[in-house]
């Protein structure tokens, strides 16, 4: 059945989504909301896996699963020779309990899809729905890559390790993130670095514990560590480019179990961020040395546990663009398209992009005329599910347009 609504809040014209794409709106809600129902965290996703394949075969979709444990590969084929185009969507839900007062509300308690990754699996459903029906209207492969664990630890580098940029090899990557911080009818896309690196570190201080009226007979963890915290944020302050972004932030403290007693060990831990590849080695160094001196300073040891969680999003230009120009004929103009949006949050579908050439774009969900405007992550997350529609819209445009 065809949708009758035209328009919407915000501004956003339906009529920019083509009537067949339409008519799947109310299917894109459906299996939005069976997937919001029944959340899964990373690694896990055993029924969204099952529900994704179901629907696959159901539509005669080639696909395969178990790949990196619950993650799915698709392959849409023109039967025509053409390049091969990649789109990836995220599985995982979060674990967060669910407050909103929704018929589809999580029945899984303690987990909720607080990021919207149920709507970009079934954005990517819809379009390759659509484009099994359509294989006339493009030329070579799509391939979807329905990715588990973006949450963490993450499910890109596994599922590349066990092939699924080959066979057909891919020749660019494209995704999307639902995005809560831009309204309805908007995009943001830009070429290089749409989002951070993320690295994270624990951090154990070891002094010497004694009486809150002795000081002089201890080393005082909880003076060390505070020294540490407000050193550590000299690294941006002092040592990095103003011209770069980078941020340094102590999450997490712990230390002492008494008012009147001087803890002999305090921990901490804590995530940096920044766009640039060319500071990869160079925080994990920094951290140290400054740690290490403030220690040694006070007579205190240390335990440093510093990792790498992702490399920042680095969206290919030629791939930006194509974006860009299809967006330009989806989304409202003028302000539709946001040329330089970005965040420090990271995402996976960095090591996919460091693969072959790509771009990851944000599609602006939010609608606060509907109360649908929390942030990502945040109990009563939700968006307005007009965006399922534009979301395969965009996606066909740009299989379409690249696979010509």
């Amino acid at each position: 059945m065809i949708s009758t609504l035209t328009s919407s809040t915000n501004g956003f014209n339906q009529s920019q989504i083509r009537l067949k794409i339409r008519s799947l709106q109310s299917q894109l809600v459906q299996w939005r909301r069976q997937l919001h129902q029944h959340p899964e965290l990373g690694f896990k996703e055993v029924l969204t896996a099952q529900f994704v394949a179901q629907k696959l075969q159901e539509w005669g979709i080639n696909h395969q699963t178990g790949i990196a444990k619950t993650g799915i590969v698709a392959t849409v084929d023109s039967n025509q020779p053409g390049p091969v185009l990649a789109i990836r969507a995220d599985m995982d839900a979060l674990p967060i309990q669910e407050e909103n007062e929704v018929p589809y509300r999580s029945l899984h308690h303690g987990i909720m899809h607080a990021c919207g990754h149920d709507g970009h699996t079934a954005i990517a459903l819809g379009a390759a729905y659509y484009l099994s029906q359509h294989r006339q209207d493009f030329r070579g492969t799509v391939k979807f890559i329905f990715q588990p664990a973006e949450e963490g630890p993450g499910g890109a580098k596994p599922m590349i390790e066990q092939g699924v940029l080959k066979n057909p090899d891919v020749d660019a990557i494209i995704g999307l993130h639902l995005w809560n911080n831009l309204p309805l009818g908007t995009l943001g896309v830009r070429t290089g670095a749409l989002m951070a690196a993320v690295e994270c570190f624990r951090l154990q201080i070891q002094g010497k514990g004694g009486h809150g009226a002795m000081p002089h007979q201890t080393v005082d963890s909880v003076v060390v560590a505070a020294q540490i915290i407000n050193a550590l944020q000299t690294i941006v302050a002092r040592n990095i480019n103003p011209l770069e972004s980078a941020v340094v932030t102590v999450g997490e403290i712990h230390a002492g179990k008494a008012l009147n007693v001087i803890a002999d060990s305090a921990k901490m831990s804590g995530t940096v961020r920044y766009f640039n590849p060319v500071f990869e080695n160079y925080f994990a160094k920094r951290l140290d040395e400054i740690i290490g001196g403030i220690c040694q300073s006070y007579g205190a040891s240390y335990e440093l546990d510093y990792w790498r969680l992702y490399p920042p999003v680095i969206n290919n230009a030629q791939i930006a663009d194509l974006i860009r120009s299809v967006a330009l004929d989806v989304v409202e103009t003028p302000i539709g398209v946001v040329p330089e949006c970005q965040t420090m949050g990271g995402e996976d579908m960095s090591f996919f992009l460091e693969q072959v050439p790509g771009c990851y774009f944000f599609l602006g969900s939010a609608n606060p005329e509907k109360g649908l405007a929390y942030p990502h992550h945040h109990p009563r997350f939700d968006f307005d599910e007009t965006v399922l529609g534009m979301g395969v819209e965009m996606f066909v445009r740009c299989v379409e347009k690249y696979c010509c």
